[in-house]
């Protein structure tokens, strides 16, 4: 069945047979006569990868590749995914991103026990969508939020990119270009076709020149949110 949806100011048309990616969507239901993409996995695509990846379930299958056609076509549209969790506090999004069980949702989380439900939303937990535009650098919640629902259909502006490690004790420090773009890179899509490697490229040359990038040593507490929080904070 084909479902319409807007998501990250993209009119998306997508054929869909499981319940789970159709729960998902329905924050990004739109109904539109102009479709900038579309998204299917063909039977013989869909057969391959159940294959392929035998342990993952057919509604898995269908959520997870759905998305990998998306962030593969935003690339063309000015946006790239980075693997991280997403909070929106003060009109800013800042993405908190490290590796799978490093505890990015888990600081994320804290950041809504410490400013409350009303401060602070998580706009993505896994997959926040960056979208470079003429007036800014934007953040959008999509459908494709790892293994929870944590996820919302608007947009802020992003603040900051921060990269979680573990330590017993909290401290955030600010990195160079050099040291964002392999850690970035780490987390994202890494597109085979050259045209959009270059592309990704220079959306990421342009992002550093906007929006700094830091490394964060946490502990899971309400001082590792001040911590990050007043070293990264923006005024709106």
């Amino acid at each position: 069945m084909q479902e319409k949806i807007c998501v990250a100011g993209l009119n998306v048309a997508i054929n869909l047979k499981y319940n789970k990616t159709k729960n998902q969507i329905q924050k990004y239901v739109k109904d539109f006569e102009k479709q900038n993409l579309k998204i299917q996995i063909s039977d013989e695509e869909f057969l391959n990868i159940k294959n392929e990846l035998n342990y993952l379930s057919d509604e898995d299958i269908e959520y997870i590749y759905t998305g990998i056609a998306f962030y593969e076509a935003l690339l063309n549209f000015n946006g790239f995914m980075l693997h991280s969790s997403g909070v929106v506090v003060d009109g800013y999004a800042y993405l908190f991103s490290a590796d799978s069980g490093v505890g990015k949702s888990t600081h994320t989380d804290l950041y809504l026990k410490h400013f409350g439900a009303d401060k602070a939303k998580i706009i993505n937990d896994d997959k926040p969508a960056i979208k470079i535009k003429e007036d800014g650098i934007y953040v959008y919640g999509t459908p494709w939020s790892g293994k929870t629902d944590k996820n919302l259909n608007i947009k802020a502006k992003l603040g900051a990119i921060i990269f979680l490690e573990r330590s017993e004790n909290n401290w955030i420090e600010e990195i160079s270009n050099q040291e964002a773009i392999p850690l970035i890179l780490q987390q994202t899509i890494r597109p085979k076709d050259k045209n959009l490697i270059l592309k990704l490229l220079d959306m990421l040359d342009l992002l550093l020149k906007n929006v700094k990038v830091y490394k964060l040593g946490c502990n899971i507490s309400s001082e590792a949110v001040q911590t990050s929080y007043n070293k990264i904070k923006r005024e709106v």
